[in-house]
């Protein structure tokens, strides 16, 4: 039974991991892909600014992030909605625009975290490994490139995914090039806007992406670090309501571990959750169904806190 907490509980400190492990370095080669984008992303002032280019930087952002919290954690991670076979296609397509890898690396990896959190298995838990680890360091690390099929056995019936996880690149790609000649139709169409292709590609897509990295990461790093435990768990799991707005819900990352299945992370009605929101759209638009709920101990104990 799970235990509702008035103030901050603590697990017992484990003892931190040192040193970097000779199979845990960084790949420089690997990572390439990934340093670059966080140059394109800062080159975006190059290119100069406009009020079109950071509507679509912040559009481009917060669908993404939507698409990943929504689609890579709810519902391939945790499996805590329904949905068709096309839609769970859409779904995938557009997280994997992300560029954060192949949906089902993201949700073995994920489920893997889930298992082992903050213990020495766990292969990003700032508790042991520090920030820097936890936040990218794992994700640049060769070691953990190979996706875990075998924790994502009811994901690889799906010929269509496993090609997407395969060809994770695609859809950045696609993007990319969409936004571009975007830009290129409004310079042409509008030049009121004061865009084009170059500026509409830097922020749509680079700086979008580099903010939607960390916005992401901020989740393995920062949760088990700072906020507050609503509930008793195992692990450093916290609760942040800054972290939730940056991440449509995901800073309520305490609740989440307590109750991993449910498919709203936010309990109290102040936890603001606008990925659960969304979904409950998409379920009244009958795109999704059978959203899962929190069972009853997780409403009784968030009111008996507050007494």
């Amino acid at each position: 039974m799970s235990q509702v907490l008035d103030k901050t509980f603590m697990p017992p400190a484990p003892r931190p991991i040192t040193g970097a492990r000779p199979d845990e370095k960084v790949d420089l080669t690997g990572s390439i892909g990934f340093l670059l984008v966080h140059l394109a992303g800062l080159s975006a002032f190059l290119t100069g600014v406009s009020p079109v280019a950071i509507a679509m930087c912040l559009f481009m952002y917060f669908l993404r992030m939507f698409a990943v919290t929504g689609g890579y954690h709810r519902y391939f991670s945790h499996r805590s909605f329904k949905t068709s076979r096309f839609f769970q296609f859409v779904l995938a397509f557009l997280a994997s625009s992300s560029g954060q890898k192949g949906v089902l690396w993201w949700a073995a990896h994920h489920r893997h975290h889930h298992k082992y959190s903050d213990t020495k298995e766990d292969i990003h838990s700032p508790i042991l490994r520090g920030f820097w680890w936890a936040h990218v360091g794992w994700i640049l690390c060769e070691k953990y490139k190979p996706t875990r099929e075998e924790a994502v056995k009811d994901l690889t019936p799906f010929p269509e995914l496993v090609w997407l996880n395969k060809n994770h690149g695609i859809a950045p790609f696609l993007l990319a090039a969409s936004l571009f000649g975007f830009g290129e139709a409004l310079k042409i169409t509008a030049p009121g806007l004061h865009t084009d292709g170059l500026q509409m590609i830097a922020w749509g897509f680079f700086t979008s992406t580099m903010l939607l990295y960390h916005g992401t990461f901020f989740i393995n790093s920062l949760t088990h670090m700072v906020g507050r435990q609503k509930f008793r768990t195992n692990d450093y799991s916290k609760n942040s309501f800054v972290l939730a707005l940056i991440t449509m819900g995901e800073g309520w990352h305490n609740n989440h571990h307590r109750f991993p299945y449910a498919e709203s992370q936010g309990i109290e009605w102040w936890q603001v959750d606008m990925t659960h929101y969304a979904l409950k759209g998409l379920s009244f638009l009958g795109l999704i169904w059978d959203l899962q709920p929190h069972p009853e101990e997780a409403w009784d104990k968030a009111n008996r806190g507050k007494k």
